[in-house]
């Protein structure tokens, strides 16, 4: 995989992106890389960590200034998420609401606009 676009911190080995630690080397296609969601998971930080040919230096830096960038989220309660599983503590119902649409032609060319026209 492609390094993301968003790049904050490039090692030797390492990078900091805004898609997690990636190798630099694309060869590997993204096989080493870890996500944003899985910065904390310290078994696969540390399987990771133990591939053979992985700068162990370069890998912790990269590790330090990505949980620096990404904390991790507060855990829920157990307890909070089985009941709210179970029905006896609802969950707040969030409205799907549609955004109005809006068209924005101020300063451009009306020939570079794409054409839309509605039917009957």
């Amino acid at each position: 995989m492609a390094l993301h676009r968003d790049i904050f911190w490039v090692g030797r080995q390492w990078a900091v992106t805004g898609a997690g630690i990636q190798a630099v080397d694309q060869r590997l296609r993204g096989v080493l890389d870890i996500e944003i969601t899985r910065l904390w998971d310290d078994h696969l930080v540390q399987s990771r960590r133990a591939k053979p040919g992985v700068n162990a230096a370069d890998f912790d830096q990269a590790l330090t200034l990505a949980r620096e960038r990404f904390p991790q989220a507060p855990d829920t309660d157990p307890i909070l998420t089985q009941l709210e599983a179970l029905g006896v503590i609802e969950a707040p119902i969030v409205s799907p609401v549609v955004p109005a649409m809006k068209l924005h032609a101020e300063g451009r060319l009306a020939r570079f606009l794409p054409q839309w026209r509605v039917r009957r």
